[in-house]
């Protein structure tokens, strides 16, 4: 057991009557918070699945949505639909019941499931920073929809081939005694230790690194070329140009800007999405490192307490992107609405020929 001097390195598992062996129980949280944070947890698999179903089933359905950033995008929501699907249910029913009911096998395979579906997750989203990062500062735009496919492609690779060795027991994973889910659990072993380091660095700390170098390269860009157009506008003297001339130079300027506009505008939705990753996610990965390195805090009477609440915080991040994409975008809130059921739409629906005549921006 993790917190046993006698032995480390094996697995503390539920007696019959919820007793542990060799380790001393460690109080849950008052009944009212389980069920809150329960009740919680199923709405935010509700909200989750069916936010994140509408995009995969936006790009699904409609050619002219399969570009490359929003194929990227429906591969964000599906990692998140899997993640609601396959860990979030059955965190809910340990915290309502205090006991884990599908056996130590699946609670290795339900951690591996959780680290590999956030390793996606999170490297799809850094995918688009960089992206975004290379259109708005670089002035490259190199990524089609051909190229968004392999891209995809190896980063479900990659996010498998490091989140397996949990499933193959690199590292110490707790039936949940304490914790209302599989967790990382203390290891003075060094090889645990560094995989551990691997793991948490590559789902959180090396791409927030790269995000906020690249969100930070994009604003000095978007900052230095308002400061540009500005500068070159109060040195040109307008009234000496002839009048083509002038109407040439105020269509460039106005194309330019609507392009500058159109991009700014999805950075700043990345840039959401990305501050609700880092929020979410930091509270678990330095979580994560103490449960691994310090024993004392692993083994502490609120261990249990504090593991409720950063793990239903990280879930938050799966229902966070399809708010932000409802707030943020508004074909998506159309689609929304053209997928509700006649019964529910209060407004009467345009044909979208129709659409086009009232807004040609649609």
């Amino acid at each position: 057991m993790a917190c046993n001097q006698s032995s480390i390195e094996t697995y503390e598992y539920l007696l019959p009557n919820g007793s542990h062996e060799g380790d001393s129980r460690v109080p849950p949280p008052p009944a009212t918070l389980r069920m809150s944070l329960a009740v919680l947890m199923m709405l935010m698999v509700v909200v989750g699945f069916l936010g994140n179903a509408v995009v995969c089933i936006i790009v699904y359905q409609r050619p002219t949505m399969r570009s490359a950033i929003n194929l990227l995008l429906a591969t964000l929501a599906f990692s998140d639909i899997m993640l609601c699907l396959c860990c979030m249910p059955f965190t809910a029913v340990t915290l309502v019941t205090v006991h884990w009911h599908f056996g130590d096998s699946f609670c290795r395979l339900s951690a591996a499931l959780y680290w590999f579906f956030v390793l996606e997750g999170v490297s799809i989203l850094l995918i688009v920073s960089v992206d975004r990062f290379l259109i708005i500062a670089q002035r490259q735009d190199r990524l089609n929809p051909r190229r968004a496919k392999v891209i995809i492609a190896a980063s479900w690779a990659l996010s498998f081939c490091v989140s397996a060795p949990a499933l193959a027991g690199w590292t110490l994973v707790e039936v949940p005694a304490r914790a209302p889910q599989c967790v990382l659990g203390y290891t003075e072993l060094p090889a645990g230790r560094a995989y551990v380091l691997t793991l948490v660095g590559a789902a959180f700390f090396i791409p927030f690194a790269v995000m906020l170098g690249a969100h930070l390269g994009v604003l000095h860009a978007v900052r230095k070329n308002a400061v540009r157009v500005h500068n070159q506008s109060e040195r040109l003297d307008l009234r000496r140009l002839p009048r083509a001339c002038l109407r040439r130079l105020r269509r460039q300027q106005q194309q330019a800007s609507l392009d500058l506009s159109f991009k700014t505008k999805a950075f700043t939705t990345i840039l959401i999405l990305f501050v609700g990753f880092s929020l979410c996610w930091l509270p678990h990965s330095v979580y994560s490192l103490l449960s691994v390195f310090s024993r004392r805090f692993y083994c502490g009477p609120s261990f249990y307490a504090t593991s409720s609440c950063v793990l239903g915080l990280s879930y938050l991040k799966s229902v966070f992107n399809p708010i932000v994409y409802c707030w943020r975008i508004k074909k998506f809130r159309e689609a929304c609405l053209e997928l509700l059921p006649p019964t529910f739409q209060i407004l009467p629906k345009v044909p979208e020929r129709i659409r086009r005549r009232i807004q040609p921006s649609t």
